[in-house]
């Protein structure tokens, strides 16, 4: 288990804005003690941005694919990278 920080970034697309997308992956990061955020984007999109080891921000994801917004997710475009210090989690 990795303690060290990093950063991922992920954007949703498909059916994920009016689905309870943001709210559902706040309960999510915040049971697993991941901070950052996700906001609705213009084009449709859904933007994730969590920070916390590695190992957690994988269960973070995939907890997303098999809960109820797993058929809303049409693709998924991940990047990985350093943790910026995020504090909370936010949702927009």
């Amino acid at each position: 288990m990795s303690a060290a920080k990093r950063q991922v970034r992920v954007i949703y697309s498909g059916e994920v804005q009016g689905v309870g997308f943001r709210y559902a992956a706040r309960g999510l990061a915040n049971r697993l003690g991941v901070t950052g955020g996700a906001e609705n984007l213009p084009d449709g999109t859904v933007r994730l941005v969590a920070e916390g080891p590695e190992d957690v921000l994988r269960q973070l994801l995939l907890q997303i694919r098999i809960s109820h917004l797993g058929p809303c997710i049409s693709n998924e475009q991940i990047e990985w990278g350093a943790a910026q210090g995020l504090d909370g989690f936010y949702y927009r």
